[in-house]
């Protein structure tokens, strides 16, 4: 029955006694007497409390609504009212819910779009920085090499300087291209990607072990990317702010999907902090996947660390990943790059936007593509 049926009967019901009694043999002493004055009061309050429980009990719905609302948060995805009620509250809660589907639905493929098109502009920018200004900067090199070898005694120590400061700025270019869009990702596959990732972040005072398991499903590509940049995003947040020593990256089966495990040993979030923009990026990515991300820490600043959890569905893909890797990263770089700036460094045009060097370097805390996220 509805709200308005309810308390129209109820109503209607208390008014027709009131009125049966009138008409009826009842009658009211002038002045009244104390039994009368108990007899009315005793209708009143029994009328008026079967309208407050009558109120309650069809407006509780309502409360629990408002509550719903307050609570929703399109990055967690699936939380629903319980439709009760009379017919109007559970019309109104039902409409409520589909209107979070829509929403969701249209955050999804917005942001879909929105990451999509980051993805491209760093792939772009990864691209250009490796082919226009790293072949640009190659050539410096170069002419700086024949001015040294025809200049005086006394200026080639000036030119040598220059040459070091052109050759570090080019490292410095082809690390950033990197980081921008993971060449290792499109050219050697996730589990190098992520080895390669926890050697970068390997470096003082930081050790990350990781454990890659063999016979993961097939992914597909967004995920496989969804995944690199997530722990991108946890170990940058591990080496700028939790002041850990130790951290591992894990990445292995799970009934359905894949799940990718980032821990560390350091102060953690704390009872207080709230969730940073890196959070929020992190989510954003689980969301355009399906994936369940999970984020949780120690609240007493004992030391219990960061655990940043993802747990992603398999696709379609090329087939099992076989390889296998449990080890824990010493920094030391075991592809060195004897690049000495003669290289030409050419380009592929395939758009990886990088020279690709796995082991490249321990440089925690100095990614500049993800946003750090907050409370740390």
């Amino acid at each position: 029955m509805s709200l308005f049926r309810r308390i129209f009967v109820l109503n209607a019901v208390g008014l027709i006694v009131a009125t049966g009694l009138l008409l009826g043999p009842v009658t009211v002493s002038t002045p009244i007497l104390p039994g009368e004055v108990l007899v009315v009061v005793a209708g009143l309050a029994a009328l008026l409390t079967v309208n407050a429980i009558v109120l309650r009990v069809g407006l509780a719905p309502l409360g629990r609504l408002g509550r719903a609302m307050t609570d929703a948060d399109l990055l967690h995805p699936g939380a629903r009212a319980v439709v009760s009620g009379p017919v109007e509250t559970a019309e109104l809660i039902t409409t409520y819910n589909a209107m979070l589907d829509r929403l969701e639905a249209e955050r999804a493929a917005s942001a879909a779009g929105a990451l999509s098109a980051q993805e491209r502009e760093r792939h772009r920018v990864a691209r250009e920085l490796h082919d226009e200004v790293g072949q640009t900067l190659t050539a410096v090199l170069l002419q700086l090499k024949r001015v040294a070898d025809r200049a005086p005694q006394d200026l080639r120590e000036e030119l040598g300087q220059a040459q070091e400061a052109t050759r570090a700025g080019l490292d410095e270019i082809r690390r950033i291209a990197r980081r921008l869009r993971p060449g290792v990702l499109d050219e050697l596959g996730l589990l190098s990607a992520l080895r390669s990732l926890a050697a970068e972040y390997t470096t003082h005072g930081l050790t990350v072990r990781h454990d890659l398991r063999a016979g993961l499903p097939p992914l597909t590509e967004e995920t496989e990317l969804v995944l690199y940049r997530v722990a991108q995003e946890a170990l940058t947040n591990t080496a700028r702010h939790s002041g850990a020593d130790r951290a591992e990256l894990h990445l292995s089966p799970v009934r359905g999907g894949v799940e990718l495990l980032v821990r560390d040993n350091g102060r953690g979030l704390g009872a207080a902090a709230g969730e940073g923009a890196g959070i929020r990026g992190m989510r954003e990515r689980a969301l355009l996947i399906g994936a369940t991300l999970t984020v949780s820490s120690g609240t007493d600043g004992g030391g219990r660390g960061t655990e940043v959890r993802l747990r992603a569905a398999a696709g379609t893909g090329t087939g099992p990943v076989t390889t296998t890797a449990t080890s824990t990263d010493t920094g030391v770089d075991t592809n060195t790059d004897t690049d000495t700036g003669t290289e030409t460094g050419t380009s592929t045009g395939t758009g990886t936007g990088s020279a690709v060097d796995p082991g490249t370097g321990a440089h925690a805390g100095q990614a500049d593509a993800p946003a750090p996220y907050g409370g740390k």
